[in-house]
């Protein structure tokens, strides 16, 4: 028995708690070093990942890196990612996945009216 896909409700971004995992998937796609792609194959199901680069140093790496799909989608469904120009092959579809650009919102920070300053009188 295959496991049912189900998509997330799209909610608005402060009804739904932020979570360390959503964090640290949101820093791995808004590192530009670091191309994350997702692949939706023919039979539907989606892969989140990048290709890390072996480092020599701490002699790892040199290897695909899966990120998990629930919190892809969650992101995905939040808009907080977005998906690229399908590249599309008989088996599968691999899209580039971007961290959405959101205009920042101004900031109104109240000010308090600013009084004259005492002049002092000469004696």
């Amino acid at each position: 028995m295959s496991p049912v896909l189900r998509q997330v409700p799209a909610v608005a971004r402060s009804q739904v708690p932020f979570e360390a995992a959503d964090a640290g998937v949101l820093r791995v796609i808004s590192d530009r070093r670091t191309p994350v792609f997702a692949t939706v194959h023919a039979s539907g199901r989606r892969r989140y990942g990048y290709w890390q680069p072996y480092d020599s140093v701490t002699n790892r790496g040199g290897c695909y890196v899966a990120l998990p799909t629930t919190v892809c989608d969650r992101l995905h469904a939040l808009g907080l990612i977005t998906l690229g120009e399908p590249l599309v092959d008989p088996a599968k579809t691999t899209y580039r996945v971007w961290p959405t650009r959101t205009p920042a919102t101004p900031v109104r920070i109240p000010v308090a009216p600013v009084r004259p300053a005492a002049q002092t009188l000469a004696a």
